[in-house]
């Protein structure tokens, strides 16, 4: 298991991750497509040729989740029960076929679950970054993490 149960944790504590990952035309049709998200300016190309973009943007969602993907393996790897909530959630640039995502996470706070003994919460900062070393997605997740087994 490569995930850190809810006492591995110390606020401040950063990770950067090892996991990159180029985004693809199919990954944006795929996911649009999946989630019924019909809009014009992630699955039509001649569409996107009139927008100030100039080409297809990557869904923020699929972003969204392919941050917080290249994170898991080193923080919440079988040892995350769930997500409790996102916050803050940000693009503050575009995400475009070909770029490349890494992503880096802070622990920005801890606290033991009141309801569940054997479980705490986690709340991190992800931020995600594109080949270019622009920040294209920030939030900040709370999750319900494992406490390690006595």
């Amino acid at each position: 298991m490569a995930g850190k149960y809810f006492e591995q944790f110390e606020v401040g504590q950063t990770f950067v991750h090892e996991i990159r990952r180029t985004v693809t035309d199919m990954d944006n049709i795929l996911f649009s497509s999946l989630t019924y998200n019909p809009a014009a300016i992630h699955i039509d190309h001649e569409y996107a040729k009139t927008t100030e973009f100039g080409k297809p943007l990557i869904n923020s969602i699929f972003t969204l989740g392919l941050v917080v993907g290249l994170s898991v393996q080193d923080t919440t790897l079988g040892t995350t029960v769930g997500n409790l909530g996102w916050e803050e959630v940000a693009f503050p640039k575009p995400v475009f076929a070909g770029d490349t995502i890494r992503a880096e996470t802070k622990v920005a706070a801890l606290r033991e679950s009141k309801s569940r003994p054997n479980h705490g919460i986690v709340t991190f900062a992800h931020k995600g970054f594109n080949q270019r070393d622009e920040v294209v997605c920030t939030c900040r997740r709370v999750a319900l993490m494992l406490r390690k087994p006595a």
